[in-house]
């Protein structure tokens, strides 16, 4: 059975460390280490998550193994991006951002976290946005068959490098 349970300040440290492995297992191989480094400095520090716990705007649910290591989390709150003049930011919040360890892939643990944050979604807004990376299909795929579609562009910096991603709308 997964268990989803609510990070806490306590898990601070743990999730940042998480988010950087499981970013750069994923993506690092685009970047130039300098690119990389300084955007992981800044992306997901412990202070960040702390302050997104400790805010009421803001979710984060994990999931564990049996030995207390982190399989999972998805991070939900408020939009903070800019999104394409053409579409409505009242009423919406967004997806930031849902990583699993590799060991979790295939598991449910993906679905459990994912049917989690549109539930916290549907109980406070009415639109849902996310913003995936245009070269990954996997995780685009995923988000279609949930109903998102794609809404326009998004411009993510990685240091001095800017990869395109794709702003993907629920509605709710």
């Amino acid at each position: 059975m997964i268990v989803l349970t609510p990070a806490t300040i306590a898990d601070a440290e743990a999730l940042s460390a998480f988010a950087n492995t499981a970013f750069t297992a994923t993506f690092g191989h685009i970047y130039d280490p300098a690119d990389l480094a300084l955007f992981l400095s800044t992306w997901n520090p412990p202070d960040r998550f702390r302050a997104q716990i400790a805010d009421p705007d803001w979710s984060i649910a994990m999931v564990r193994d049996d030995a207390g290591a982190i399989l999972g989390y998805a991070k939900m709150g408020p939009l903070d991006f800019e999104l394409p003049a053409d579409q409505p930011t009242d009423d919406a919040v967004e997806l930031h951002q849902i990583y699993l360890a590799d060991a979790a892939k295939g598991t449910g643990v993906a679905t459990a976290l994912m049917d989690w944050g549109i539930g916290w979604a549907r109980a406070r807004a009415s639109i849902l946005y996310l913003s995936v990376f245009t070269d990954n299909p996997r995780a685009q795929a995923v988000y279609r068959r949930y109903g998102f579609y794609d809404v326009g562009r998004n411009a993510f910096r990685v240091g001095n490098h800017v990869d395109e991603d794709r702003f993907f709308r629920l509605d709710l």
